[in-house]
This record gives structure tokens, sequence and C-alpha cells, in this order.
């Protein structure tokens, strides 16, 4: 189990308004111009597509993976990321 980052607290902390998608845990600066690149440019776009795979955090992991080419612990932290704000504002 993954131990949180500032970042990652910061982030389930509010509402997501129009964050880049470089506020997610988990995404830095080389990965979130891989994602950019696909159209993924912020958070609430990421967020969609964690909805749209039901919030199975396997296959979001998985895609995040062969999207971006995230190491498992950085799709991992992404992951929790998304799955403790859905539990905080969904």
């Amino acid at each position: 189990m993954l131990t949180t980052t500032q970042k990652h607290r910061d982030f389930i902390s509010e509402p997501m308004g129009d964050k880049a998608v470089t506020a997610l845990s988990g995404i830095g600066e080389i990965l979130g111009k891989k994602l950019q690149q696909q159209g993924f440019d912020k958070a609430y776009v990421v967020l969609g597509q964690f909805l749209l795979l039901r919030k199975d955090t396997e296959l979001f992991a998985e895609w995040l993976k062969d999207t971006s080419g995230a190491t498992s612990r950085q799709a991992e932290s992404c992951t929790l990321c998304l799955k403790e704000w859905c539990d905080a504002f969904l």
C-alpha cells in the first residue's frame, strides 16, 4: 500500500474544479505531457475515464499505464487519488 503524498492529500481535500492533469497524485510533468497529447489535459477528463471504467481500479491502472507509460507505482498512486476523491465527493 502506498503512503499518500501531500499532493494526494491536497487533491482529495477539495472539489476538482479545473485542475490540470498534473494535479493528480502520481502524474508529474512527463506523464502529464503524454496524457495532454492524447486529450487528457485536465484532472476531470482523467476522472471521466475512471468513471467510464466503472471505478475499476485495476482496469484504470492498466489503461493509465498503456496510455501514458506510467509505472505501476504511478498508476497506483493516481488510481488511489481518484478513488478517494470519488469517495469524498460523489
